[in-house]
């Protein structure tokens, strides 16, 4: 009685479920020929891809300091395939490439970042470097003017302009559309530094453009620059410190705050591993190869002995970090959290 009463429910719903099955192969039958179609035919069914958009790094890290606050700002990165002679120039190649790959880095090339740094004293906001400004900047470079809108900064709020050396990477910013690009701001050098290039003596022939930059960019601003030595106070808490060698007059600068201090090294080590980690190493482009790496060991003695944390304009971005002494050499330790209470 009861399988009757199945039947009969079943064909009073047969024309339903005939339907149901008719859609359930047509749709499977559809997806699978979705999947068949050839470019030339595939018209109606198309699957979602997502855009690949390419790399983007963090460009501004913003801490506070003590009493301070200090901003690392990106200027921008490049990729250079000359690690060798680049660094280790004084010894083998073979040396510094094996090095590299027994660090995990590319041997083919490498990446220098070029950070210049702000410290807001809570009197005057003081801009160390200017990157490369508009002459770079179609190159993925010369950033830093953008940054700094969007860092909380504008460029008429600087207050001093310190430059630590004449490279074109810390004074191709100094101008922008034939204007100072930071109209409010006085100007801090090196005596050494600005005396050298001004007088033209002893300046290597790769450095010829260089000097050219030099005249063009920098001593229009003479009047309102202040000449610097080691020891000078160029704002509140923040001493100049000689580091030469990479440049004739290159100067690191020492910042201190309510007992907290950091070392804004510019370009005394140039990379994190085949530099810092081999002070010895000359890097080609250092105007004086001994004196920098003579001032190399220096600075990374002090720091880490003191465990000074440091600035760095070509340490991987933010350029903040301390130097752990090893019993070979130095090790390089990027800041994690450290700064950010």
């Amino acid at each position: 009685m009861q399988k009757n009463k199945f039947w009969d429910e079943l064909k009073k719903h047969r024309s339903d479920i005939t339907a149901l099955g008719a859609f359930v192969v047509i749709t499977i039958v559809a997806i699978f020929a979705g999947f068949m179609e050839t470019p030339e035919t595939t018209s109606s069914l198309t699957i979602a891809t997502a855009a690949l958009l390419g790399v983007k790094r963090p460009d501004f890290y913003r801490f506070k300091f003590g009493d301070f606050e200090i901003a690392t700002i990106l200027d921008g990165a490049g990729q250079f395939e000359d690690t060798h002679p680049r660094f280790g120039c004084n010894v083998e190649q073979d040396t510094v490439l094996n090095y590299a790959k027994q660090h995990g880095l590319p041997t083919a090339w490498y990446e220098n970042g070029f950070t210049p740094a702000i410290v807001n004293t809570g009197k005057e906001l003081v801009l160390f470097d200017t990157g490369f400004g508009s002459a770079k900047r179609e190159n993925g470079l010369g950033q830093l003017r953008g940054i700094l809108q969007s860092s909380g900064y504008a460029p008429e709020d600087i207050d001093i302009v310190a430059i630590t050396h004449g490279h074109p990477d810390h004074i191709l910013g100094l101008m922008e559309n034939g204007q100072p690009a930071f109209p409010n701001a006085r100007y801090v050098i090196s005596q050494v530094e600005f005396d050298y290039w001004n007088k033209n003596e002893n300046i290597p022939d790769f450095r010829t453009e260089n000097r050219e930059l030099f005249m063009k960019i920098v001593t229009p601003f003479a009047e309102k620059m202040t000449f610097v030595k080691g020891g000078d106070t160029i704002a509140s808490g923040i001493e100049a410190v000689e580091a030469f060698g990479h440049s004739a007059g290159h100067m690191a600068f020492h910042i201190e705050s309510n007992n907290n201090r950091i070392l804004l090294i510019a370009d005394t080590t140039n990379h994190y591993i085949l530099s810092l980690q081999q002070p010895d190493w000359h890097f080609n482009v250092d105007d004086d190869k001994e004196m920098a790496a003579v001032t190399r060991k220096k600075i990374l003695e002090m720091v880490s002995t003191e465990n000074i944390p440091i600035i760095g304009h070509h340490m991987p971005f933010p350029s903040v970090g301390y130097v752990e002494k090893t019993s070979e050499s130095y090790r390089w330790l990027p800041v994690a959290y450290h700064f950010n209470r």
